[in-house]
């Protein structure tokens, strides 16, 4: 049996493939079809005090053919209230007994700090209410003129320690703490950033990488105009253009960080491979946004079953087998890929392989020029009349 099950901040998942909060994750009834599907767990919208509607539309684009999606929703939510009431709970949930998580992203840090007391006092006043983890965005702006937290570690620095302090994280914690982090691209801004996070890893149960990549803009080139209408057509960029820096970002993390602060991977994971590889490079579990955006949540029923087969195929029995175990460049391994690229190949051309192809051309073509020649010697010495 393939066992696809993990945990995070203690916290366990019947599968290590969930959704990333944004997509499809607004209201109980969208949330209710993830938890109805194999994802490990939900993971609500990221919520502001107040609900908000967000910016003007168009406030999202995908590119055709898929390898690319922009958004710069500005937050549309129904507020922090509605995300921890028993109610949504109860609705999203249903008779599954999945982990449900919430995400907050507030304006400023007081608005962060109001909402994890609310969440505590939530728990508090009803034990039934069962909030299995909190993750809190460090990637979006804090204050406005200044910079995405996770890119001012100043800033960064100031926000873990008032928000570590609170008494929800004092002695027994009242739930688990993520953190939601920027892309980092210097490996300077990695060591900074994770030396930051090990100094709170008495309260960070996880961190997330990588929230979009910022600053993106696609162009309409017919009206000479943004695809997006908000922000003059800057947004963020997700979707498998992003996955190759996210498994860095992974990696580096996982490197950096403290054993006891778990690593989830997001970003561009669109099938098992991507999943596969980013436990290889060491995430404990992995979201999935964009994919859940534009496929649904029968996206993640098929993510593990090719999960499932990836791992059937190499003899893995669950991710713990192969996770953080990504080898250094070999020319055996380089020899295996090609090996297995080929076999590919054969099977793609109906079980002849290029290589036999390329061999039964070759003869081929010997054979006529040996005949030409034949022809020509036997012209020459009169042979064709014998």
């Amino acid at each position: 049996m393939v066992d696809l099950s993990t945990s995070i901040g203690g916290v366990p998942l019947s599968t290590c493939i969930y959704n990333a909060s944004g997509p499809r994750t607004g209201s109980s009834a969208a949330m209710a079809k993830i938890a109805a599907s194999r994802s490990g767990c939900v993971l609500a919208k990221s919520a502001t005090v107040s609900s908000q509607t967000g910016n003007d539309q168009p406030r999202t684009w995908h590119e055709e053919n898929g390898k690319a999606s922009l958004n710069s929703e500005g937050l549309p939510n129904n507020g922090i209230d509605y995300y921890i009431d028993s109610k949504t709970i109860s609705e999203t949930l249903g008779d599954s007994n999945k982990p449900y998580m919430v995400s907050i992203s507030g304006k400023t840090l007081v608005d962060n700090l109001l909402m994890l007391g609310k969440i505590s006092n939530v728990m508090k006043a009803d034990p039934s209410i069962k909030i299995a983890g909190v993750e809190l965005n460090l990637a979006c702006p804090n204050i406005v003129g200044k910079p995405t937290i996770g890119y001012d570690f100043d800033q960064m620095e100031d926000v873990l320690k008032q928000v570590t302090s609170l008494p929800c994280f004092k002695g027994s914690a009242m739930f688990p703490l993520g953190i939601k982090m920027p892309p980092y691209f210097d490996r300077p801004h990695f060591e900074h950033a994770a030396s930051i996070l090990n100094k709170y890893k008495s309260c960070i149960s996880y961190v997330a990488s990588i929230n979009t990549i910022g600053n993106a803009l696609a162009i309409d080139s017919v009206a000479e105009m943004p695809c997006i209408r908000a922000k003059g057509g800057f947004a963020g960029l997700s979707g498998p253009a992003v996955k190759y820096t996210a498994l860095a970002n992974v990696k580096q993390m996982r490197e950096l960080l403290d054993e006891s602060i778990d690593v989830v991977g997001v970003g561009g994971v669109a099938n098992g491979i991507d999943a596969f590889e980013m436990i290889l490079c060491g995430a404990s579990a992995v979201q999935v946004g964009t994919c859940h955006w534009t496929e649904g949540p029968s996206c993640f029923d098929r993510m593990c079953s090719e999960l499932e087969g990836i791992m059937r195929e190499k003899g893995y029995n669950s991710i713990d087998d192969f996770r953080g175990k990504l080898k250094e460049w070999s020319k055996e391994g380089a020899a295996l890929s090609r090996s297995a690229k080929l076999a590919t190949k054969s099977i793609g051309d109906g079980g002849v392989s290029t290589a036999k192809q390329g061999t039964d051309s070759n003869s081929i073509l010997i054979a006529v020029l040996f005949a030409v020649i034949a022809i020509l010697l036997a012209d020459k010495f009169n042979l064709m009349e014998l």
